[in-house]
């Protein structure tokens, strides 16, 4: 089976973990990929420390005077920096804006998302809180591909998660983090092993 090594760039806004499970994958070997730089449009943002230790290239992306999307200038500079830097393939790790068409066009097929619910049930923020209210049995994890919508491109890999009955949104969010620090890398596993095909939306692993 040939595999190609994925050239990641990076858009976070928060801790960085997912980020963090990817690079651990990498030094295990157990994922051929190098993380090339990191973006976050939060200037104090974790993932930005982790990146520096981690010796990755990395930048605060301004992104006013947007505040939920990357779109006009931002996007621009984004798809730039992105291309600069040799990446793709772009992994959303806890990026909480909406990404737009044109960086989508940038890297067709190579931009994906993780989403801490079995989509497409609870789209949108907060989704395991939306679970517990909800008052599912099971949540769990998405990754998949980013289209124009809101959490709604085509599934690679979901993991559930039991909700137990003493959870609270915390303890179910943990949880479900748990599972996206192993999806995450596998997913981006099998699209460099070249085992991902689409027959219209659906996703097939050979």
């Amino acid at each position: 089976m040939a595999v190609s090594k994925l050239k990641i760039g990076v858009l976070g806004s928060g801790s960085g973990s997912n980020m963090q499970s990817i690079v651990d994958a990498i030094a295990a070997k157990m994922l051929c990929a190098e993380v090339k730089l990191v973006l976050s449009d939060v200037q104090d943002a974790k993932i930005l420390d982790r990146a520096k230790r981690h010796g990755i290239p990395c930048q605060w992306l301004d992104c006013a005077p947007f505040k939920t999307k990357l779109e006009g200038v931002a996007e621009e500079r984004c798809i730039q920096l992105l291309r600069d830097y040799g990446c793709d393939t772009i992994v959303l790790a806890g990026f909480m804006r909406i990404v737009k068409q044109e960086l989508l066009n940038a890297f067709p097929n190579r931009v994906l998302n993780i989403h801490p619910a079995l989509l497409p049930s609870f789209k949108g923020i907060a989704a395991w809180k939306q679970a517990l209210e909800y008052g599912v049995k099971w949540a769990g994890c998405t990754v998949h591909f980013v289209d124009a919508g809101t959490d709604s491109g085509p599934i690679i890999i979901q993991r559930p998660v039991p909700v137990l009955d003493d959870d609270t949104p915390e303890t179910l969010h943990a949880r479900i983090q748990v599972e996206e620090h192993k999806a995450f890398p596998e997913a981006l596993r099998l699209l460099s092993e070249g085992r991902i095909s689409f027959i219209g939306r659906r996703v097939y692993v050979k």
